[in-house]
């Protein structure tokens, strides 16, 4: 996951609407079918939907109250404490 790319999803969703970012992440669950994808275009689709579910998840977060800031920096420590465990 990258912070970055977290961070222009969360003011795409603040700008526009979520629906959006769950919509494309259905579109790309999808395609993750297509049987003749290479392991290399897998790995690129599994990271942009990770991302956005990323994204999704800080989004409720500011929702709830957290400051924004504060919640990209809470969920990027749970990400990096989940992968040391």
């Amino acid at each position: 996951m990258k912070l970055p790319v977290i961070k222009h999803l969360v003011s795409f969703i603040e700008e526009n609407d979520q629906d959006f970012l769950i919509e494309t992440v259905e579109t790309l669950e999808n395609l993750t079918e297509v049987p003749s994808l290479k392991d290399e275009e897998l790995d690129v689709i599994g990271e942009l939907i990770s991302n956005m579910y990323g994204a999704l998840e800080v989004h409720k977060e500011i929702q709830s109250g957290t400051a924004k800031k504060e919640a990209l920096n809470g969920f990027m420590q749970r990400v990096m404490g989940s992968i040391d465990n």
